[in-house]
């Protein structure tokens, strides 16, 4: 079956990670997505390696790993968009598709004439949405904006951590990007429901995300922590702020990772770990006095969880509905019983290396399954085909082209 967005068509001015991420979604839901890149250079991923793909002989394909993670599914068409006939291409090809995603700054695309007031004069029923470091307005919307930075701006990176008491105290960012990630997820959202409004009123319109916005949207409880108290929040490590005990703990060979959710889970732990007595301690009795008490309770469960090691602990408590889990390497991800069920690696064709390893969408549908059949495409490797199938460009005039740099 056809994926559920299979008669969406897409053009995608975006690069590096959110937009691509973005995009790389809608390619999984069976969107046809055409990617503009730059002659030459494409992608600004493409060079942030190594590591590279290599082919079946273990030579570098150039293909950087870090363009693979984003990028799947989509066709590559390399268009200069500082030339005359390069902004025309872009814009011929606007006219028929329903979504555009760009990640230039706050009106860079003016100059080119592709910018959503242009284009939308073209194509009423377009979807544009431009996401930016700070957005389309304020006294920030000039500025360039990277994950990292918006991390730290946006309030992550005061709550990521271990606590500026302790030894590595300090400030610390996520390990992946995910200011960026989390904006590629909204604008995934918000292009659906403009595509919903367009489909009852024909009408395009124009998304403004914001990766500051995003940020600060995502931090979810520990916003109303600080909202309803008026105490910023502070670095706890691996504690969880509102739920004790809810973090790692060192056991006899590694780690294992506590998830105590309510009162019953917490009893059941105490009788499992031989110390019973502590879920009758009027201290620990509720979640509201064990969060109350942290500071007393969580130096009394450190000695017992070091008696065991980690996979004994977890076949000890699993069982019994303790949640509780492991800190798992990539390799031992990628290796973990129920990853290998799922299904979560693939190896698609790819015509430098053979075949690529990628990540499959975590999206599952019953009636319209993701296809993961198409790789993340070379540098212009489809310009060729899209310009004679969407534009109905012959042989001669692509050779002009193509003679010219345009594309």
């Amino acid at each position: 079956m056809p994926g559920p967005l299979s008669h969406i068509r897409v053009l995608d001015l975006s690069r590096v990670l959110a937009g691509p991420w973005c995009t790389q979604n809608l390619a999984d839901l069976g969107a046809e997505v055409i990617k503009v890149e730059k002659p030459g250079t494409g992608d600004d991923t493409r060079a942030w390696g190594p590591p590279y793909l290599k082919d079946g002989e273990g030579r570098d394909t150039g293909e950087s790993a870090y363009y693979l993670s984003a990028n799947r599914g989509k066709k590559s068409v390399t268009v200069d968009i500082a030339k005359s006939e390069g902004q025309r291409i872009v814009r011929l090809l606007a006219r028929g598709c329903d979504v555009l995603v760009e990640n230039y700054k706050v009106g860079g695309l003016v100059k080119y004439g592709l910018d959503y007031h242009d284009i939308s004069r073209e194509n009423r029923c377009l979807v544009y949405c431009s996401i930016t470091g700070f957005g389309q307005d304020g006294p920030y919307a000039a500025r360039a904006g990277y994950d990292f930075m918006i991390q730290g701006m946006g309030g992550l990176m005061s709550l990521t951590g271990e606590r500026d008491d302790r030894p590595g105290g300090g400030p610390q960012k996520v390990g992946v990007a995910v200011a960026d990630l989390m904006t590629g997820m909204y604008a995934t959202v918000s292009i659906l429901a403009a595509l919903a409004h367009r489909d009852r009123t024909g009408h395009g319109q124009h998304i403004d995300l914001s990766l500051l916005d995003c940020q600060v949207a995502m931090l979810a409880n520990q916003n109303m922590n600080y909202l309803t108290t008026g105490a910023a929040p502070s670095r706890q490590g691996n504690a969880h702020p509102n739920i004790v005990p809810y973090q790692a703990f060192a056991t006899a060979d590694g780690h294992l990772i506590l998830a105590v959710g309510n009162d019953g889970q917490f009893r059941r732990f105490c009788e499992l770990a031989g110390c019973p007595a502590l879920a009758d301690d009027a201290r620990f009795a509720s979640n509201r006095q064990r969060v109350g008490h942290r500071e007393a309770l969580i130096p009394l469960l450190e000695p017992v969880l070091r008696q065991r090691r980690t996979r004994e602990w977890i076949g000890l408590l699993e069982p019994a509905g303790v949640p509780c889990g492991p800190i798992n390497r990539l390799d031992e991800v990628f290796d973990d019983a129920q990853v290998r069920h799922r299904g979560l690696r693939i190896d698609v064709p790819h015509p430098a290396a053979g075949t690529v390893p990628l990540v499959a969408s975590p999206m599952r549908f019953s009636a319209t399954p993701v296809d993961h059949d198409r790789p993340p495409p070379l540098l212009g490797e489809h310009t060729e085909e899209v310009l004679r199938e969407r534009l109905g460009m012959n042989p001669g005039e692509i050779a002009r082209l193509r003679g010219q740099g345009v594309i």
